[in-house]
């Protein structure tokens, strides 16, 4: 893997990365997103705009000035509707005549127990859900994305957002947020859903690829190794959890204080949202119980 400061690209800049490939970095670089958001252009004639990015003026001349001649964006596909990969799409649409495909709108996708907490007022954290996304085409797992020359299959992988798609393009994969090199994906409840990740992560992992695209941060060159250490990575912090949970009933918030000892107590809210992701997928798997009910701010016993 790459250490971050070996991928710093121009913003606006289309880059080659492998024939008929291209990206483009948006100018929103933060502690969420990286260097910036990765757009990618897809074709030699008839481009896919592959997650056109944040509502940016400066992104949207870059997008329609990388057009050599001869070529024109044709496809418009949006892998989920986080504020920094969704925005631009209706703009670009207005000005290129192209169709927008998702899999859906904003809350497609969600697993029950997710739609369960955000009846009950749990808001989403972290990165901000593009609330106005409607696409023009809905796609489904399974299904087919073709242009002239390429063909993208849609792999529904729900667990960062229950929407997210990844996009196979033979034996490379557009993977956006749920597999980055930089850093591991956030699954923050109700947007987020554990127990969907790691079977999404699982699937990926059954199938053979050359290359990972990711949404943020530098191609990942070994997808096998780094799907293992994603998996490995929540497997140990769901081993800190039950740990900690042996003896006495905690909060996800007693728990992130007792986990996260070396962490910025700003980032604090952050890593409680994800302790409530495992404690929510240790509860689907009868590991622990919530006392009174599954909430945020519930008390957790362990079962085993």
């Amino acid at each position: 893997m790459q250490a971050p400061d070996d991928f710093n690209p121009l913003a606006g800049i289309a880059e080659f990365l492998q024939p008929g490939l291209r990206r483009v970095l948006a100018p929103n670089p933060s502690a969420m997103t990286y260097r910036g958001t990765n757009t990618y252009l897809l074709g030699d004639r008839d481009i896919a705009v592959i997650d056109p990015g944040p509502a940016s003026e400066a992104h949207l001349n870059a997008i329609l000035e990388s057009l050599e001649p001869g070529q024109r964006i044709s496809h418009i596909i949006v892998t989920h509707t986080h504020l920094d990969h969704s925005p631009l799409a209706a703009p670009l649409a207005a000005r290129t005549g192209a169709k927008i495909f998702a899999y859906g709108g904003p809350k497609a996708g969600r697993s029950f127990v997710m739609s369960e907490l955000a009846s009950q007022g749990l808001a989403g954290g972290g990165e901000g859900i593009d609330t106005a996304f409607r696409p023009d085409v809905e796609v489904a797992d399974g299904e087919f994305i073709s242009g002239d020359g390429w063909q993208l299959e849609v792999i529904h992988t729900p667990g960062h957002l229950g929407n997210h798609i990844a996009l196979a393009w033979q034996d490379t994969c557009f993977t956006a947020d749920h597999v980055m090199g930089w850093a591991s994906s956030l699954v923050s409840p109700p947007d987020g859903d554990l127990t969907d990740f790691m079977a999404a992560c699982h699937r990926l992992r059954s199938r053979e690829w050359s290359v990972f695209h990711a949404g943020h941060g530098a191609p990942i060159t070994t997808p096998a190794k780094r799907l293992d250490w994603l998996i490995q990575h929540r497997q140990s912090r769901e081993n800190q959890i039950l740990t900690a949970l042996k003896d006495t009933d905690w909060t996800a918030r007693q728990l992130a204080e007792r986990i996260y000892t070396e962490t910025p107590a700003a980032l604090l809210p952050a890593a409680e949202r994800n302790v409530f992701a495992h404690l929510v997928d240790l509860t689907g798997k009868k590991q622990v119980t919530p006392i009174g009910g599954l909430s945020a701010s519930s008390v957790f016993r362990r079962l085993q």
